[in-house]
């Protein structure tokens, strides 16, 4: 009998010292919560690269050659194909909404100045041995695009295309005869721009990225005068322009990290 009360003792007590125990072991700690990153802000932000430009300019030597010896003078065409090259710096703003998880669709206006000049030497069959110096350069893109992209938490692939101007300036001179000329021509050509890259999120508010760009400008008309207006004539111009260009951008809403 006594056995089996010191046998039913020990159950007992074994059975209340387990939650004593229990309670006595350490928690493991709760693993935290890690946050995406989320693209959904306005932004602001600066970017610096390089261009090249490719141009067709037809017909440099008619100009020249008509102002001296009146229209049709010229036997042939003449296209002079200089490739502007160059430095762009310059800025952009825009806003992103991140959707269905992943996707980014977001509007972007940016404006970039350039260095981009190139310069090419024409013979004048007419005025042999003379030539005509053809300078060609642009001075600024600005864009306003909208983009679209995929998230991998905080790197963003993505690719854009919208609108875009070119701010061109042209020049020829030389001699011809003995008597020298120069012609100055401005133009302000608007085309289309495609392009994509790759944006990186650093931090809450900041973001680095490397992105190319296609501008693609057509076949435009380009009025040519001399310095007194004298005489003006019209040269047909055919423009792409290739940017490669690394950004940094301030998000303005900070992600939830």
């Amino acid at each position: 009998m006594k056995k089996l009360l010191f046998a039913t003792a020990a159950a007992f007590a074994g059975i209340m010292a387990g939650p004593a125990l229990a309670a006595d072991m350490p928690l493991k700690a709760e693993t935290p919560f890690a946050a995406r990153f989320n693209w959904t802000s306005c932004y602001l932000g600066g970017h610096l690269g390089g261009g090249f430009a490719h141009m067709d300019i037809t017909d440099p030597v008619q100009l020249v050659q008509d102002s001296f010896l009146g229209a049709g003078s010229t036997n042939g065409i003449t296209t002079v194909s200089p490739g502007p090259s160059g430095v762009v710096i310059g800025g952009q703003i825009g806003c992103d909404y991140q959707f269905a998880s992943s996707w980014v669709v977001g509007i972007e206006g940016a404006a970039s100045g350039s260095t981009m000049k190139a310069s090419r030497t024409v013979g004048l069959p007419l005025g042999n041995p003379d030539t005509a110096l053809v300078r060609a350069s642009t001075d600024f893109l600005p864009s306003v695009t909208a983009r679209l992209g995929y998230a991998f938490d905080n790197v963003l692939v993505y690719a854009r295309g919208g609108v875009a101007l070119a701010g061109d300036r042209f020049n020829v001179t030389g001699s011809f005869a003995g008597a020298p000329f120069a012609f100055e021509g401005l133009d302000n050509r608007l085309g289309w721009t495609a392009g994509g890259g790759v944006d990186w999120a650093f931090s809450h508010h900041w973001s680095a990225n490397i992105e190319y760009d296609y501008y693609q400008f057509g076949h435009g008309g380009v009025l040519m005068s001399d310095s007194i207006n004298a005489f003006a004539g019209i040269v047909d111009v055919k423009q792409t322009v290739q940017v490669v260009k690394v950004g940094l951008n301030f998000h303005i809403w900070g992600s939830g990290w």
